[in-house]
């Protein structure tokens, strides 16, 4: 047997040869194991999956997270991930504030996004809210209301403590009262700006006040032109021109209100066409 050998190499063949079939033997008789049966591609993502799950799990520990103070109506998507939240709850948290609606305490939070009660023990030390907030949910009995402050002197920063007010709402107010001399004349104008809703006009009216209103000359409804009405905000030519087509077939207004039963007027900036208006 094996002529052309030495004996070294004789022995290592009948080593391998042993080895071959012993390897047979295992195949033959441990064919269903779990990890035959499973394909290359199944066990890096059974790997992988695991590998997810073991960090995900790692990233949980209080001891491994890292997380400073921070506002959560401004968590993303990622941050959200890294804490360990869901798909699902950062979406809620998403929609929530997509309607322009904020979070003011850790109850409303978990409300908001359904976290459990281990990740929002785990997270909410971490929560910090604006200070506004904080004066907010303190109760303080027995104290003095606060003096509203001047609107027509706020500052960008002011405006911003506003509940529901951010630096571009903030800069749309300052922009609207620079456009008239003398700045804001009623609180009705904030209805004019676009993107403060009636919740958040209700919280600015809360905050400030006008101490000395700008100085609007009234329009007689009953007698003025068609380029005196135009000079009114909201009302443009062809409204103008119906109004006086209502005025003559009617006789004369008799009170401003009238007006909402033009056709296309603007009912929802009444409050305001009616600062330029009177009738004697």
């Amino acid at each position: 047997m094996f002529p052309h050998f030495t004996k070294r190499q004789r022995i290592g063949a009948l080593i391998l040869f042993l080895i071959i079939v012993l390897l047979q033997l295992v195949l033959f008789f441990a064919p269903h194991s779990e990890f035959l049966s499973l394909q290359p591609d199944e066990i890096s993502l059974n790997r992988l999956n695991k590998e997810f799950v073991a960090l995900k799990q790692k990233t949980q520990k209080k001891g491994d997270l890292k997380l400073f103070p921070f506002n959560p109506n401004f968590i993303t998507p990622h941050k959200g991930y890294v804490m360990g939240m869901s798909v699902s709850e950062i979406q809620r948290l998403k929609d929530y504030r997509f309607d322009n609606k904020w979070i003011n305490s850790i109850a409303e939070f978990q409300a908001v996004t359904d976290v459990s009660d281990s990740l929002l023990a785990l997270i909410s030390p971490y929560f910090k809210f604006p200070d506004w907030v904080q004066a907010q949910n303190k109760v303080k009995p027995d104290k003095q209301p606060m003096e509203k402050l001047d609107l027509n002197s706020a500052t960008n920063e002011q405006l911003q403590d506003v509940y529901g007010i951010g630096p571009k709402l903030a800069e749309r107010i300052l922009n609207y009262r620079n456009r008239f001399e003398g700045g804001f004349a009623s609180m009705f104008e904030l209805k004019g700006i676009y993107g403060l809703t009636n919740e958040v006009i209700s919280n600015i009216n809360k905050i400030f006040d006008i101490k000395q209103p700008r100085n609007i000359k009234k329009i007689n409804l009953n007698k003025a032109t068609q380029e005196d009405l135009v000079q009114v905000p909201y009302i443009d030519y062809e409204l103008a021109y119906s109004i006086i087509e209502m005025r003559v077939l009617i006789e004369g207004f008799k009170t401003v209100d009238e007006l909402t039963k033009l056709k296309d007027f603007p009912t929802n900036k009444l409050d305001i066409i009616k600062l330029y208006l009177h009738i004697n």
